[in-house]
């Protein structure tokens, strides 16, 4: 019988020396594969469209880096552009979309066109069908909050502002926007995991902006309501919820969401995580990225630290956000020996 793959046995709550690794944004713009992928496609929606070739570089890191999981080449924002909200990325400046301004701009939203999403299916049937045996594979979606806040602002914003006056000015009609998210993304993830995806990450990126209230309102409660949506259909699949910049909330979410792990940013006390939550509780993250990029004696500083703090607990080692782009390969080498040495 095949060992169970590092990743999954970790998720159901397995204490391993040798915590599994993988990278947010792995597949990224730091690999020259990726550069030259990237360069044959006109646009990056086009990219995460075009199968073959969000699945090779899907499989570029695990060739490269054999981390224990490859997560799959996509974006946050297909689920608006299959409600018909279109999107669109200008080169250097980020994601593009109509911004919705009014309760009358929402309603008139499409209904989820899950079939619009065809060719991200078919890239997870093509990773799946070239994965090595022991690597797991995740799948994601953004979560309702971090959603809406770019199709209601049309774009990225440093503070949600657009979104959080809209919650404030014209609450059922946000509430309505996040269950629409909510409902399509239970959806989206189901077929994910009907494809052969067999973990499932949601994305908060943008909800540590919100005060308690809020956050309890459009953050934590619709993520918990994805999870048990997700559950309901696939029982099995364990999900993992990254909640960005909601380091006080961890305690809470743990208790309350239904998650069988939870990422946390750099931001977090890796010590304070752990005299926090329950000894059962899988966590995950937390290097810093910027010590990825700086690599030598501080990248093996914050490596060690972070095993430590997690020594004996179930871990999943990554980092507190995403893989920047002028990250040396070498660095991202000296990365994956240094946890693989942590059992020896």
């Amino acid at each position: 019988m095949a060992e169970e793959k590092a990743l999954l046995s970790v998720l159901r709550g397995e204490a391993r020396k040798i915590p599994p690794l993988w990278l947010m944004r792995q597949a990224g713009r730091y690999l020259p594969e990726y550069r030259d992928v990237r360069a044959t496609t006109k646009s990056f929606l086009d990219f995460c469209y075009s199968p073959k070739k969000a699945a090779e570089v899907t499989l570029q890191p695990i060739r490269r880096f054999h981390f224990d999981a490859a997560i799959l080449f996509s974006d946050i924002l297909v689920v608006p552009d299959a409600m018909g909200h279109r999107v669109s990325f200008e080169s250097g400046a980020g994601p593009r979309l109509e911004p919705i301004e009014t309760p009358q701009q929402a309603e008139r939203l499409g209904k989820f066109n899950i079939e619009h999403l065809a060719p991200v299916f078919e890239t997870i049937e093509l990773v799946k069908s070239a994965l090595p045996a022991d690597v797991a594979f995740i799948g994601f979606c953004g979560a309702p909050f971090t959603v809406a806040s770019y199709m209601i602002a049309g774009q990225g914003t440093p503070d949600q502002a657009p979104a959080r006056l809209f919650a404030y000015r014209f609450p059922d009609a946000f509430a309505e926007l996040i269950e629409r998210v909510v409902e399509a993304s239970i959806d989206y993830l189901a077929r994910q995991i009907e494809a052969g995806v067999e973990v499932v990450q949601i994305f908060d990126s943008w909800a540590g902006v919100l005060p308690a209230d809020e956050f309890m309102r459009w953050s934590a409660e619709p993520v918990r309501r994805i999870i048990a949506g997700v559950k309901a259909r696939h029982p099995q699949t364990p999900v993992i919820a990254f909640v960005r910049g909601a380091d006080a909330h961890l305690p809470m979410l743990t208790q309350t969401i239904g998650a069988d792990a939870y990422g946390i940013d750099t931001a977090l006390d890796p010590a304070w995580a752990v005299a926090q939550t329950a000894a059962d509780i899988v966590l995950q993250g937390n290097l810093d990225p910027l010590a990825l990029v700086a690599g030598g004696d501080a990248l093996d500083r914050e490596v060690d630290s972070i095993l430590g703090a997690f020594k004996g607990r179930p871990h999943i080692f990554n980092l507190g956000h995403g893989i920047l782009q002028q990250t040396p390969i070498e660095n991202v080498e000296r990365l994956v020996a240094r946890v693989r040495r942590a059992g020896g």
